[in-house]
């Protein structure tokens, strides 16, 4: 981090303030600590929030004895950071395995076999991500209440809305924005580096919805290792770096881009995304992209959806389920809308104001001002939130030292091995779809031949080019608010 706050980001102090009796008093009270997160509009630290909470234990040899032999997904990628091309999870490996026998791995005992046997530990890298408490722990209720985030103000609010996430060192997550939401990370074991851009820097990451994943827009850019060459505007993108030690909460605002990496041997963190009121719209928004990649992706090659679908995107993607899935979000959103005017209106009767249908300009000027006084708002909480930082509330600002590529990378890498097994099965697969339209094709090709001047370039426009432009948030943004207004009328 490229602050003055690294040296407390990265070892804070267990100092809290002491009661009446001795007992442990947090820095923020639960409605405070809310009022934070819902007015700030940049990344922050919480330190000393979560130091009475059990799962502040657990680590991978915790979990390992309460999971038993529970079968683990976990993703495998390649330690080399030397590719300027992101590893997405279409593009890894996986490997079904307990966390003892990950443990096992990670702590190179290679002599040892077991489902990583197959991959150095030196030039591999392993991660159990998104995995959510419901599925993982099963009946297990009691270990929800381990994870209090009603400490940040959201009462009830535990490990039932949390996922899991476990890996080694170099284990992350490409860069991407979440499209839903707010985000808090408890780092429990290990530390991780998250590189961090803001909203406003989205026409710099180059983002783009394939593979796809609900929720989820991916950048085109491998951001430790970037090709600037392929992706200039990069360069005027602000990354925001910190390091995230055991016990720390880190906030991230909403639609704030983040690249995640292990940093130690075995890294565990919990998370749990909060909802806002942008989110039925934004509601609206994915099920046009969802429709659209599915139905053109869909028609491209129903029989291989891997090269496009994340793995962790395992809805149906029928036409018939996106269609309902779509009316269903534009339904929630104008019932929403609808008990919000409702309040409104029965707010301006009772200062005796009047409602006319008749003066079309009257929602607008309303939506003006509500935006106007939201931009107050936010200005004057920010300057609130200001003067909160300090030894428990640690601001993510902006780098300034030398970007990683310029200073030989953020991983170790003791393989010059840049495509791992996966992605030449996937190359295979590839040329062998091709080979079976090829011959469909041929005839086609030869009469368009036979009537062009001169010989015709291959194609250099494919589905993913135009599912690019199709579904670019911005897009599908002007979409959705299309569809929001027809319906309305």
């Amino acid at each position: 981090m490229a602050t003055g706050y690294e040296g407390s980001a990265s070892g804070t102090p267990a100092r809290v303030a002491a009661g009446e009796e001795g007992e442990r008093v947090k820095p923020f009270t639960p409605e405070k600590a809310k009022e934070i997160i819902m007015s700030l509009q940049q990344p922050a630290i919480f330190c000393n929030m979560a130091l009475d909470w059990p799962a502040q234990h657990w680590t991978a040899k915790h979990l390992s004895e309460v999971l038993e032999a529970k079968q683990i997904r976990f993703r495998m990628g390649l330690r080399s950071t030397k590719d300027t091309v992101p590893q997405f999870e279409t593009a890894c490996s996986y490997v079904d395995a307990t966390l003892e026998e990950f443990l096992t791995w990670s702590c190179d005992q290679s002599g040892v076999p077991g489902p990583f046997k197959d991959y150095d530990r030196t030039k591999f890298w392993a991660y159990a991500d998104y995995k959510y408490f419901v599925n993982l722990f099963g009946d297990k209720t009691d270990v929800f209440q381990e994870v209090m985030w009603s400490d940040f103000g959201f009462p009830g609010r535990n490990g039932q809305e949390s996922t899991l996430w476990v890996g080694s060192l170099g284990a992350h997550t490409p860069c991407h924005l979440d499209s839903y939401g707010c985000n808090l990370v408890f780092q429990v074991q290990g530390r991780k580096r998250w590189h961090l851009f803001p909203p406003e820097d989205t026409p710099f990451l180059y983002p783009t919805r394939i593979p796809y994943e609900e929720s989820s827009v991916f950048s085109k850019i491998n951001v430790v290792n970037p090709d600037l060459k392929r992706f200039p505007q990069f360069q005027k993108a602000r990354r925001h770096m910190v390091t995230l030690s055991p016990g720390q909460v880190l906030f991230v605002p909403r639609h704030w881009w983040h690249y995640v990496e292990s940093i130690d041997p075995v890294t565990i963190s919990i998370n749990s995304w909060i909802e806002l009121e942008e989110d039925h719209l934004t509601r609206v928004e994915e099920a046009v992209t969802r429709m659209l990649v599915c139905a053109l992706k869909t028609a491209e090659d129903p029989h291989h959806p891997r090269a496009w679908l994340n793995p962790t995107e395992v809805e149906e993607i029928s036409h018939e389920v996106n269609c309902c899935y779509l009316n269903d979000a534009v339904r929630a959103f104008l019932d929403h809308r609808g008990q919000a005017e409702e309040a409104e209106m029965q707010t301006l009767r009772a200062n005796g104001e009047t409602w006319s249908q008749d003066e079309p300009r009257v929602r607008e000027h309303m939506d003006e001002d509500r935006a106007h006084s939201q931009d107050l708002a936010e200005r004057t909480g920010n300057r609130e939130v200001a003067s909160l930082f300090g030894p428990d509330l640690l601001p993510v600002t902006p780098a300034s030292e030398d970007p990683p590529w310029e200073r030989g990378g953020t991983l170790e890498s003791d393989s010059k091995e840049r495509i791992n097994r996966d992605r030449e099965r996937f190359a295979e697969l590839s040329c062998a779809r091709r080979q079976q339209t090829s011959n469909r094709a041929g005839a086609v090709a030869e009469q368009v031949t036979s009537r062009c001047p001169v010989a015709p370039s291959r194609t250099f426009v494919s589905t993913d080019d135009l599912l690019d432009c199709l579904v670019n948030p911005q897009v599908t943004r002007m979409v959705a608010q299309l569809l929001i207004q027809g319906k309305s009328l």
